[in-house]
């Protein structure tokens, strides 16, 4: 057996004593009012509508109608819009083109008792107003007043399309505009009058400006093209905004779900408590069943809690925070019984090793060895299921979703959210459970087996 010095314990339980510490309290300076975060914890997890409370609904066309791609990603932008003009910003909308649903998620709006979902879920789903206006009159609030409230020049009806794409003269994005024949008609009338003054035409959706080109000339032709120092993103953001006011439909609410924030909190710490006391009474059962190898699974299972919360709250930087939800915490539970069976597959192994015989070195390094298939096997077969679950229930633009797309496009993404935590913590936990409860925990029962006073039989189950 090749041997691991004494050190190697105590290196491994410093390792995982710091990411323990860090990763539930995170590290961060607070200077009068100012937080500055270097390592996020535990209190920086941002936790799902299920937990802080919000709204969770499905919108469809009517019945009947058999909406476009384009249809329902300019939806998906008119919705983004008034999300943000309610000033609801912390949302999830995903578009599920197969299924012609977009899936809506935001939370309770935070120290309003009076919040009224129904409400808002009407507002997003209705018909979209968009409007051209004369010049750029706007009030405090934002909204048109003077000769741009009185002076319409188009709306939704008169738009046929409108496209983002790249002007061939300049490289630069543009978005093109094609218009009805009425709308033509209109448009040409009102860019003859500004022409010569270089006056500009707003266009609003509901009463929120979103652009405001100039007229250089007078465009007779019905198709027009508004420039500016846009992105690709901003011109096909602009390009779905003026769709979206051109939609033949209303969204109908298909079906949505509400939760308080009292009962979303308390039942996140109910679950809390049982995943603190579950893991109280493991350790103690490990301890009592297992001795000495009991005690190194309960510092790896740590380990595990650890790099889990680690892995949700962003406290590596190149991941992005993850949002938890209950079911994700108990795939963190279900996860941690996972590693509590891999410590018990490796205890079992190496006490029947020394029943059959074998010296503490040969037992310790032929059980983990012989307890690993076993490990890796079952392991496997959960990582597989968790990731299926993930591409399953996962946004469409998730990683997972697009590599099981081929599978799941003819079913449509069901993008619920709940489900696709509850496959990411497990599948965490799991990848976890090899490196804490198989490699750490190896190294640790070695180093220790090393020691005079450890190297007792009856320390890993054997006769006494």
């Amino acid at each position: 057996m090749k041997r691991v010095g004494k050190p190697v314990f105590f290196i491994v339980v410093l390792l995982i004593a710091f990411l323990t510490v860090t990763s539930f309290f995170g590290i961060s300076n607070t200077y009068g009012d100012l937080r500055t975060v270097y390592i996020k914890g535990g209190n920086d997890i941002r936790w799902g509508i299920d937990v802080r409370g919000g709204v969770d609904v499905t919108f469809t066309p009517p019945e009947g109608v058999d909406a476009t791609d384009t249809q329902m990603t300019a939806a998906e932008s008119v919705i983004k819009q008034r999300l943000i003009s309610l000033n609801i910003t912390d949302s999830e909308v995903y578009t599920d083109t197969a299924k012609d649903r977009i899936i809506v998620r935001f939370p309770w709006k935070e120290d309003e008792e009076d919040f009224d979902p129904e409400k808002a879920i009407e507002e997003l789903g209705a018909t979209a107003e968009l409007t051209f206006r004369e010049g750029i009159e706007i009030d405090d609030e934002g909204k048109p007043t003077g000769t741009t409230l009185e002076n319409v020049i188009l709306n939704g009806n008169d738009v046929d399309e409108a496209v983002a794409g790249i002007d061939q003269n300049t490289n630069k994005y543009i978005v093109s505009l094609e218009l009805t024949s009425t709308g033509a008609q209109k448009f040409a009338d009102a860019t003859g009058k500004l022409a010569a003054s270089k006056g500009q035409i707003s266009i609003w959706m509901d009463d929120t400006l979103i652009s405001a080109p100039s007229v250089n000339e007078k465009i007779p032709s019905g198709k027009a093209m508004i420039s500016g120092n846009f992105t690709s993103e901003e011109a096909q953001s602009l390009a779905n905004k003026i769709n979206s006011g051109a939609l033949p439909f209303k969204l109908q609410t298909e079906n949505f779900s509400t939760i308080n924030p009292t009962l979303g909190l308390g039942a996140r710490d109910a679950m809390v408590l049982a995943g603190v006391i579950a893991f109280i009474l493991i350790c103690i059962f490990m301890v009592i069943m297992y001795k000495l190898p009991g005690v190194v699974a309960c510092i790896a299972l740590l380990g595990q809690v650890a790099g889990t919360i680690a892995a949700i709250s962003g406290y590596f930087p190149p991941f992005p925070s993850f949002t938890l939800t209950l079911p994700g915490i108990a795939g963190i539970i279900l996860a941690i019984g996972i590693g509590v069976d891999a410590n018990v597959i490796t205890a079992e192994r190496i006490k029947e090793e020394i029943k059959a015989g074998r010296t503490l070195d040969g037992a310790i390094s032929t059980g983990y060895s012989r307890a690993f298939s076993a490990i890796f096997d079952g392991n496997i077969t959960i990582i597989i299921t968790a990731l299926v679950l993930m591409g399953a229930f996962g946004a469409p633009t998730s990683m997972m979703a697009k590599l099981f797309s081929p599978i799941f496009s003819w079913l449509g993404s069901s993008t619920a959210g709940a489900i696709y935590s509850f496959g990411y913590t497990l599948v965490v936990g799991v990848v976890l459970n090899f490196l804490f409860g198989v490699l750490s925990t190896k190294l640790m029962t070695k180093s220790l087996s090393q020691f005079k006073a450890f190297r007792k039989p009856k320390l890993y189950g054997g006769a006494k």
